[in-house]
Order: structure tokens, then C-alpha cells, then sequence
């Protein structure tokens, strides 16, 4: 009889004060928000929930997202300026940094320029959905030599990693990579592998750091809905704790 009564746990309830580290809120760069109205309502929206800080993370991928710090800083300024005649953004925070796609024209970067961190030497990394590049190993390698901290955006949704023993997510962690869960992920949102497989992650305490990578409102009104399942309530809340610690 107690259980049907039980107050379900929301996700949302955890989150009020956290940074989001990763998200796509900066104007008419890249596949998140289209213009300046796009990123006011999904700040308006992120306020309604309790999170008022964040990194703004676009994505720097060479062939369709070929963003430079300067374009990043330039569409920030320009968000800054809107948000400042809003009275209702009054308390918003934005930080600049980049979600890097770890490929060739990445290696360059690392030689020939000091890369955007979400804060200190943490810098936000990806890999394509379709396969981890040939030279993974020497990119992680590279990055640490140079005194950064690769963080793994949403390693869950790497399919060609799934496995039953998460060995290559253990092989990825033993080479110092820090891993960043994405919210929508305790949801079938992205597909069921997807969502078992950040449980997994999760309870084996694996996931370091959790963000939104929110592009559009209605991310976030799914968001809104997240229950927590009863068996990761607990590794859930340890991985925003860690988050608010580090940011």
C-alpha cells in the first residue's frame, strides 16, 4: 500500500543550481539555437527549472560546424546584449567553450591554438555516431601531454561501444577521459540502448558529469517530465553533486 503512494522523484528537483556544461543555447552557429529569439526562450525556459548558470558549448566539427573561438565569443556578445534588456534573464551567467569533434582537422587545432575549456583545462569532446576515429588513442594522449582534461560528451550514445562488460568505456577511462552524461538519456529519447546502457554507466560510476545538451525547448519540456528510476536515484544525484562541485 506504501508504494503506491511513494513520491515519485523528478530529475528537476535535483537540478536547481547546477551549470549546465553542455548545451547549444548560442545564436545561429551550429545545430542548436537558429537566431537571438531562439536562445532568449530556451533561457526563459532553463530559468523556469532552477539553472540560471551555464557553458555554452557549440559545436567546432570542420566540415559542418567550422566555429573559431571568435565566431563563439562574437554570437555570445550578441546574446549578452539581448539578454541584458530582458529584466527577466537578469541573473543569467554564460560562459564560452565548444564541444570539439575529435577528428584530424582537432589534431590541428590542438597544435596551433589553445582550445576552449568549460572551465580550468576541461575540454568537452566528441566522437561521430558512426564509429571512434582511427586515432583515438593519440588524440587523448595528445590532449593530456598538452595539460587538458578530455571530458566525453554523452559516451551512451555511442552504440558501437555497447557491450555487456562496458570494457571499451573501462579502456576509455583508464586513458584519464572523463565522461559527460546527457539528461535526456535516462529516457528512451535517444533509443532504449541508449538508455539502459547511461544506467549502466551510471551505476558502475562510470559518468563523472552530467549536461543538458539542450538545442531546442522542447528538450527541455522533456526534460521536465524525467522520473528517476528507484535503482539510480542515488548515482544520479552523486553525478550532479560532482558537477556543481566542478563548475
Amino acid at each position: 500500500m506504501l508504494s503506491i503512494f511513494q513520491k515519485k522523484e523528478y530529475l528537476i528537483d535535483h537540478l536547481h543550481g547546477i551549470t549546465d556544461i553542455h548545451n547549444h543555447i548560442l545564436p545561429g552557429i551550429d545545430d542548436g539555437a537558429a537566431n537571438t529569439e531562439d536562445s532568449l526562450n530556451l533561457l526563459l525556459k532553463f530559468k523556469e527549472m532552477g539553472i540560471h548558470n551555464f557553458i555554452s558549448t557549440p559545436h567546432i566539427m570542420n566540415d559542418y560546424y567550422p566555429n573559431t573561438p571568435q565566431i563563439i565569443n562574437a554570437a555570445l556578445v550578441k546574446l549578452e546584449e539581448k539578454i541584458a534588456q530582458n529584466p527577466k534573464l537578469k541573473d543569467i551567467r554564460i560562459r564560452a567553450s565548444a564541444e570539439y569533434m575529435m577528428d584530424q582537422s582537432f589534431m590541428e587545432l590542438l597544435e596551433s591554438e589553445k582550445l576552449l575549456t568549460l572551465k580550468d583545462n576541461f575540454v568537452l569532446v566528441e566522437m561521430s555516431y558512426f564509429q571512434a576515429p582511427i586515432n583515438l588513442n593519440e588524440i587523448l594522449f595528445q590532449l593530456q601531454t598538452k595539460g587538458y582534461k578530455p571530458v566525453l560528451a554523452h559516451p551512451e550514445r555511442y552504440d558501437f561501444y555497447h557491450s555487456k562488460d562496458l570494457r571499451k568505456y573501462e579502456e576509455l577511462k583508464d586513458r584519464g577521459c572523463l565522461m559527460q552524461l546527457n539528461t535526456l538519456s535516462l529516457t528512451p529519447h535517444y533509443g532504449t540502448n541508449m538508455q539502459q546502457t547511461a544506467f549502466r554507466l551510471l551505476e558502475t560510476g562510470m559518468i563523472d558529469f552530467i549536461g543538458s545538451d539542450t538545442h531546442r525547448v522542447q528538450h527541455l519540456e522533456k526534460l521536465q517530465g524525467i522520473k528517476l528510476n528507484k535503482k539510480i536515484i542515488d548515482p544520479v544525484k552523486k553525478v550532479i553533486a560532482k558537477t556543481k562541485e566542478y563548475f
